[in-house]
């Protein structure tokens, strides 16, 4: 029996261990510090609990790290501190500079590093989660046999630690901005009282701005003037008392494509003038 630990075990960390369950691998948690809800959740999914850190390092052969990002490297140090040899998998929303130092910290005790990240809802009987894996063979293969069969679907990326992470934040970056960009837009539309028209004009348009990569030189060719329609956009959201930072910042990207007005160039030509060279010419 494969002898699994998971830090900590919330809503996502609890029904992705409760996957790892299903492999018939034992899945321990440390219960110390942790909260009632979390101990309610750790029962539930027949999680077994160990007296410290020490004991769960100890008996593990797997670790899966799955908590709030601002503390990924602090709970990595508290693993490498007791030390911890075996497949530790970084399963949290983390820059790859963060990841970076996260391998770094668990490498020194002889530990194999998984860069991790989960994509979707927690995994349950109707919903399917992805949990993308980089890293060194030595570790992906463990970990995706523990998900064999389950509601947890790995994909293997080629390439070393950092990937993973990239394309959490790439698609977080959209995901995340994009609803509370809708939750504002909302809201400014509630104040005037045209709030049903906006959610008509919305119904009208079902595909995800992020599948339409075709689209984006578009963009860029007409944020020349998309541009200071942004910028109204602020300044009506500001009239109302609402946020504008999400606004500004869509001004402030277009402004990195003025010089391509009316232009007919491919993605990674229009990809490139995002990155800002020292001397503020595209790069």
């Amino acid at each position: 029996m494969t002898v699994v630990g998971i830090l900590h075990p919330g809503s996502m960390g609890a029904a992705v261990a409760a996957q790892v369950s299903r492999s018939g691998a034992e899945v321990l948690w440390c219960p110390t510090g942790r909260s009632a809800a979390t101990k309610k959740r750790a029962l539930r999914y027949g999680l077994t609990a160990v007296n410290d850190l020490g004991e769960l390092t100890e008996r593990a052969e797997i670790i899966l790290s799955i908590c709030p990002p601002a503390h990924a490297e602090e709970v990595a140090a508290e693993v490498a501190a007791h030390p911890f040899t075996g497949i530790y998998v970084d399963g949290n929303a983390i820059s790859p500079a963060s990841m970076a130092r996260v391998y770094a910290i668990l490498t020194r005790t002889g530990a194999t590093v998984v860069d991790g990240s989960v994509i979707g809802s927690p995994p349950s009987a109707s919903k399917n989660t992805r949990l993308y894996l980089s890293g060194s063979s030595e570790g992906l293969t463990p970990v995706a046999s523990l998900f064999a069969g389950s509601a947890v679907h790995t994909h293997l990326l080629p390439g070393d630690i950092g990937r993973a992470s990239a394309l959490k934040l790439s698609f977080s970056s959209y995901q995340k901005a994009s609803r509370v960009l809708a939750a504002v837009a909302y809201a400014l539309a509630s104040d005037y009282g045209v709030h049903e028209e906006l959610l008509d004009i919305a119904q009208d348009r079902t595909t995800s701005y992020l599948a339409e990569t075709g689209y984006i030189p578009k963009v860029a060719a007409r944020s020349w003037r998309w541009g200071p329609e942004m910028k109204e956009v602020a300044y009506a959201l500001e009239e109302a008392g609402l946020p504008s930072n999400l606004a500004d910042a869509a001004a402030a990207v277009m402004s990195r494509w003025d010089s391509l007005k009316d232009s007919s160039l491919d993605i990674p030509q229009v990809l490139n003038h995002l990155h800002a060279a020292q001397d503020g010419e595209p790069s």
